[in-house]
C-alpha cells in the first residue's frame, strides 16, 4: 500500500530556512570584515562636525593674517625715528662715560674738556638729524608727535652744554651733578617717547 504526502507544497518549509541561513551568513561576513580591517562606521553628524571645524579653522587663520597696510612714507618715518632712539642711547652712554672719567680723575682737566666738547658736538648733530626732515604733512598725528620729540632732544642737548659749564664751574661739582640728573631724565623721556610714537602709530 503506497503512502501519500498530504502536504501539496512540501517546499514551502525549506524557503524560510534558506532565507534565515543567508541572513545569518551575511551578518557574520560583515562582522568579520569590519573586525579584520578595523573599520568604523561614522555617522553623518560626525562628518558634518568635522567639516564645520575645518571651515572654522580656515576662517580664523585668514583673519589672523589680515593686517592694516600703511603707506611706505609712514613706515619709513617710524623706522627712522626708532633707529634714532638707538643712536640717542649710544650717545647718552658716551656722555656718562666722559663724566665718570672726570669723577674718577682718570683724565686731565684738558682731556675732560675735550671729551665734553666732543659729546656736545655729537648731540648738536643729533638734534639736526632727528628734527629734519620730519614726517609728511599728510600724517598730522606724526607731525604732532614729532614736534614733541624736537622739544625733548633740544632739552637733552642743552643739558650737555650745562654739563660742560658745570665742569668749568668753580663750585665743588653741584652744577655738573644737577645737569647730569637733568640729562638722564630728559634722555629717558626722549627714548620712551620715541618708543611710544612707534608703537602707537603701528597699532592703529
Amino acid at each position: 500500500m503506497e503512502n501519500f504526502n498530504t502536504d501539496p507544497k512540501p517546499g514551502r518549509l525549506i524557503l524560510p530556512l534558506v532565507l534565515i541561513g543567508m541572513i545569518a551568513t551575511t551578518y557574520t561576513f560583515i562582522q568579520r570584515v569590519a573586525e579584520n580591517n578595523d573599520l568604523e562606521i561614522i555617522s553623518n553628524q560626525e562628518i558634518l562636525e568635522e567639516v564645520q571645524e575645518e571651515v572654522q579653522e580656515e576662517v580664523e587663520e585668514t583673519t589672523s593674517t589680515t593686517s592694516t597696510t600703511f603707506p611706505i612714507e609712514y613706515i619709513s618715518y617710524l623706522e627712522e625715528i626708532n633707529g634714532e632712539r638707538i643712536v640717542a642711547i649710544t650717545l647718552g652712554e658716551k656722555v656718562l662715560e666722559a663724566n665718570q672719567n672726570w669723577d674718577d680723575k682718570s683724565v686731565t682737566y684738558q682731556e675732560a674738556k675735550q671729551e665734553f666738547d666732543s659729546f656736545i658736538e655729537d648731540w648738536s648733530k643729533f638734534v639736526e638729524s632727528l628734527s629734519l626732515p620730519g614726517p609728511s604733512s599728510e600724517f598730522p598725528n606724526l607731525v604732532t608727535s614729532h614736534e614733541e620729540l624736537k622739544i625733548l632732544v633740544n632739552l637733552v642737548y642743552e643739558d650737555t652744554v650745562e654739563l660742560k659749564a658745570g665742569l668749568e664751574s668753580s663750585d665743588t661739582g653741584e652744577r655738573r651733578t644737577a645737569a647730569l640728573d637733568s640729562f638722564n631724565s630728559n634722555l629717558d623721556l626722549l627714548t620712551k617717547k620715541i618708543s611710544e610714537v612707534v608703537e602707537l602709530n603701528l597699532s592703529n
